[in-house]
């Protein structure tokens, strides 16, 4: 008698070819997600905050130095990068139940 390999998934047999994964087994959680939109915004809201004119050949622009455009913004983008590492690997405590496990 030969024996099936368990983690072969035959043709004949759509139930076990639909088995879902349980929300535990999700590599990244709905708070993951969240996480990452956060951060997202906050780079955005970073580069927005160095966005401005430029100084041309014909006009110096002062507002090229200034604190929010050359300190603000690039710490605030460089935050957001940090936290959407963080959201990336952030796993939330497993609860544990009953029986232990």
């Amino acid at each position: 008698m030969v024996k099936k390999n368990s983690t072969f998934q035959s043709a004949s047999d759509p139930q076990s070819a639909l088995e879902r994964e349980l929300p535990s087994q999700f590599p990244l959680t709905r708070t993951n997600f969240i996480l990452m939109i956060v951060a997202g915004v906050m780079i955005v809201l970073g580069f927005c905050l160095m966005l401005g004119g430029s100084t041309t050949t014909e006009a110096f622009n002062p507002d090229i130095f200034s604190t929010r455009r050359i300190v603000v913004g690039p710490t605030i983008a460089f935050l957001g990068f940090v936290a959407m590492a963080a959201a990336i690997v952030w796993r939330p405590k497993s609860k544990v139940g009953a029986d232990g496990k």
